[in-house]
């Protein structure tokens, strides 16, 4: 059963019945039981919806369904950040500790440099593996930032990007601590009312007024199984992974981007400055691959697609997946939000078609080995590295090729068992992993290692610089 709703475009054309027909072939070969789409084109907004919110109820996907969008939850946290700077309440080339005295690392040196314009663009050094449940109440952000404290850094500050959760729930305490509000209420008086956001949520009291989508696990290449939890997830990581939301209200959200900062009626949100400066290239992603990031401004990932520039960002949370792309010259935007199977394989295909249509777009081919394998020197790169919550171990398998570890240990070895994976070279440092599963990437897992400013051998896996320590 499919829903739609589709105003009267005006300039470029939207084919409705087409991209429904498209989407819901494409959720059926990939497995996926239930996603909704929004497309932002011709200056409208057009809602799609295909397949069931839960394998169980057989209930279906509607337009004002919500689904889970993970570690998109950044950029509206990122949002709110430019707009308290934009009003003056914030200086983004401060240290942290001058807003946010409580804040520290074990590294006193790090502490007092760490700048909140670095926790936006991941350049901060702080981590992304510390999942600590700082409980229901308010107080949830600022239990989190007290017992971050202990957490070792990724890297130095300012030596590279390390994608980073940790560094957007002290940016959602610094919310906090600036408006007297909770994270939560900053961001449904600051952006979701004044958008007329309707479906747009963060807690799951709150998400159980509409139709919610409910998390799916299986093997790659079946129909997935309703999970046994819908998300696991405490209260103090909503800054950086939990915005509950429709298709349609994330297209919205993004369109308030796309029009430098104006809502529906005109009223300002965001001044066109500080929606510039988002975009703002701060870093050099060294794995471009993972969430296909060329580079990262103050919260947004951007995209260089053969000279297209775009910004956009992906989520996870447990069994379900979110893809939100724009594309500034077109005046396009697409929120993808599915809820299980090959998620990564619908967007991949979805995406590649819509984007080449409405805004002449050429995605990149998946990601996999060299056609033909480069000669490489794997010494260098044979040992252990390890950050906070992560062991890496990068060694030769029976046949003497290159293989990897990957295994959480500390506060996060109940996650998930020991990823084990041979690896194949796609150049003398970047390497294709396999048995991943297609929900983290289209075929293979890209494994990249770089040296960072400071001499540090680092192994990239998601976007985490993991350190080289023997």
């Amino acid at each position: 059963m499919t829903h739609t709703l589709s105003p009267t475009t005006e300039g470029r054309s939207f084919d409705a019945g087409r991209w429904q027909q498209r989407l819901d072939e494409l959720r059926a070969a990939h497995h996926v039981p239930g996603a909704s789409l929004a497309v932002v084109a011709g200056g409208q907004v057009h809602e799609l919806a295909t397949g069931v919110l839960h394998r169980g109820t057989g209930v279906a996907v509607t337009p004002d369904s919500v689904f889970l969008s993970g570690s998109i939850a950044k950029v509206y946290t990122a949002t709110l950040i430019m707009r308290l700077a934009s009003e003056g309440k914030l200086d983004l080339h401060a240290p942290v500790v001058e807003v946010l005295p409580e804040f520290a690392t074990p590294d006193p040196g790090a502490t007092r440099t760490i700048t909140i314009r670095q926790l936006l663009s991941h350049t901060g050094g702080v981590t992304n593996d510390f999942n600590f449940d700082g409980g229901r109440g308010d107080d949830c952000l600022a239990r989190y930032v007290e017992a971050a404290r202990r957490v070792g850094l990724d890297c130095p500050p300012g030596t590279a990007i390390s994608y980073g959760g940790l560094g957007y729930i002290v940016l959602g305490r610094i919310i906090e601590t600036v408006t007297g509000l909770t994270w939560d209420q900053a961001l449904k008086s600051l952006l979701f009312e004044p958008l007329g956001l309707e479906r747009s949520v963060t807690l799951p009291e709150e998400a159980l007024r509409f139709p919610v989508a409910m998390s799916h696990l299986g093997e790659p290449g079946t129909w997935p199984e309703p999970a046994p939890f819908w998300d696991a997830m405490p209260r103090s990581m909503g800054p950086a992974g939990r915005v509950i939301v429709s298709a349609g209200d994330m297209a919205r959200f993004a369109r308030m981007h796309l029009d430098g900062g104006l809502a529906p009626d005109g009223t300002r949100v965001l001044p066109a400055g500080a929606v510039a400066a988002m975009k703002h290239r701060e870093a050099d992603v060294p794995d471009k691959w993972t969430v296909s990031a060329d580079g990262w401004g103050l919260g947004w990932t951007l995209y260089d697609w053969n000279g297209i520039s775009g910004y956009g960002h992906d989520g996870a949370a447990i069994g379900q997946y979110a893809y939100l792309r724009v594309v500034p010259d077109a005046n396009v935007a697409v929120a993808l939000l599915t809820n299980g199977g090959a998620a990564r394989l619908l967007y991949a295909d979805l995406f590649r078609d819509l984007l080449a249509e409405l805004a002449g777009v050429t995605m990149p081919a998946p990601f996999a080995p060299a056609p033909v394998p480069p000669a490489i020197d794997l010494e260098p790169l044979l040992g252990t590295y390890r950050r906070e919550g992560v062991v890496i171990t990068v060694s030769r398998n029976g046949d003497g090729e290159p293989h990897i570890r990957y295994e959480f240990v500390d506060d996060m070895a109940d996650l998930s068992p020991p990823l084990e994976m041979d690896l194949e070279p796609v150049t003398e440092t970047v390497f294709a992993a396999s048995g991943a599963g297609p929900s983290f990437s289209e075929d293979y897992m890209p494994v990249v290692f770089a040296t960072l400013t400071n001499g540090t051998r680092v192994c990239y896996v998601g976007m985490r610089a993991t350190p080289k320590i023997d």
